[in-house]
């Protein structure tokens, strides 16, 4: 009867971690959403298209590094209940804060350029409505997304879009043959192909994105948590990271199998893929109508999600110029949104390949990357503002490290361009 009300009380105990997790779920699949857009399909979908499983290995690096990233930039979110615009604006020198922060709205505008001309592609695919109005479509339909919901009911409908786009990879994945010998490789062991580095920087600027470090720093406050309870506090630390990791988990999985469909469909039978909608076109002969449906749903998922969240994210560190918390009701949060949306618009409008203009994005975010990284260890690592929760030297080691392997990349990529 005591090992009977043991296992009982074990169970109930298990359960119970387990109820009090899936309340913390929710800042990292918005995070998520914005490196399973569609500046990713395009980066994944030529990654594989033109090198096969050899890049798998940037996807693993990657997912890593933004682990680590994200993990250290909610931490600033939780113990100051400050994002990483408004610690800027409050604890940097006037002019340094805002060349960061106007070189980071330009990032989210990048990030909104991609996701939503990925959006607009998908409703060329799916309905035949020309680029730039559907363009305009999912710009002004996400802006209505978040000008008419709370955070929290957004928030649902988000994790429900992740959910139907692994779905579709899910499904896509079972219909094609993978070399498991070879992508097991591929995650683990990096190689360079000749010509390869413009691919490489942008599958990591599709992973690791700037706006995704203010974004994480500003919604993981959504749960108005008690600063001055120290319990408190640990517990929340403990609840995002284990949010973080399962949710850039999933993310990496979705990554992965974008390279995998890639690397069998189109490498196997050396098909070059120039274009989103060209992937699938060719999806139809090699794997039927039915794939090529789901790959064009799942796109206008991500559009949606992904330019739902760079609208939040520019909102954020627009706000965070003046001191202020996201609100979409606020006007300068609405301006931010505005903002981001309105010049994407602009830039998406004079764009003749959209193909090369979604991988031109993901570039502009890796260079963009290592100015925010910088900014956010040197706020992370202060006592001033992060108190006993300051990083440690290890911890400052690893983000260091990470800032440097991202500058190194940079520094090969412009030499590679300028050749």
């Amino acid at each position: 009867m005591k090992n009977l009300y043991s296992y009982f009380k074990i169970t109930h105990d298990s359960s119970e971690k387990a109820r009090e997790f899936l309340k913390y779920i929710g800042p990292g699949i918005l995070i998520t959403v914005g490196f399973i857009d569609p500046g990713n399909w395009a980066s994944n979908m030529a990654a594989g298209a033109d090198y096969g499983y050899d890049l798998l290995w940037m996807v693993t690096l990657s997912t890593i590094m933004l682990i680590v990233l994200q993990h250290n930039v909610a931490h600033l979110g939780i113990v100051s209940g400050l994002c990483l615009a408004e610690a800027a604006t409050i604890y940097l020198k006037p002019w340094i804060s805002r060349t960061i922060l106007f070189s980071a709205i330009a990032a989210s505008v990048a990030t909104a350029l991609a996701e939503i001309l990925g959006g607009a592609i998908a409703l060329s695919m799916l309905f035949h409505l020309p680029i730039k109005l559907g363009a305009v479509f999912t710009a002004c339909f996400c802006g209505w997304l978040l000008w008419s919901n709370s955070y929290k009911k957004l928030e649902k409908v988000i994790i429900g879009f992740v959910s139907l786009i692994g779905l579709s990879f899910l499904a896509e994945l079972s219909l094609v043959q993978i070399n498991w010998g070879q992508a097991a490789t591929g995650w683990v062991v990096p190689t360079i192909p000749e010509n390869s580095l413009p691919i490489i920087m942008s599958v990591l600027g599709a992973v690791v994105m700037p706006h995704n470090l203010f974004l994480h720093s500003e919604i993981i406050q959504s749960r108005q948590w008690n600063l001055e309870d120290e319990t408190i506090i640990h517990k929340q630390l403990k609840y995002e990271f284990l949010d973080t990791l399962f949710s850039m988990g999933l993310g990496w999985a979705i990554n992965s199998a974008m390279i995998l469909i890639a690397a069998a469909v189109f490498f196997t039978n050396q098909v070059p893929v120039d274009a989103l909608d060209q992937a699938q076109t060719m999806l139809k002969p090699l794997l039927g109508d039915g794939a090529a449906l789901i790959f064009a749903i799942a796109l206008f998922f991500s559009g949606i999600a992904s330019t739902t969240t760079a609208g939040i994210a520019g909102g954020s560190i627009y706000a965070g110029l003046f001191e202020e918390a996201y609100n979409i009701k606020d006007h300068h949060s609405w301006h931010g949104v505005l903002l981001t949306y309105g010049l994407a618009l602009l830039i998406l409008f004079f764009i003749d390949d959209p193909f090369q203009g979604l991988i031109y994005s993901q570039i502009a975010l890796s260079i963009q990357l290592p100015w925010t990284i910088v900014l956010q260890i040197y706020l992370t690592s202060s006592k001033k503002i992060m108190g006993k929760y300051a990083n440690t030297k290890l911890q400052k080691t690893l983000l260091w490290s990470i800032g440097s392997i991202v500058a190194i990349l940079n520094i090969m990529l412009l030499q590679d361009m300028l050749k």
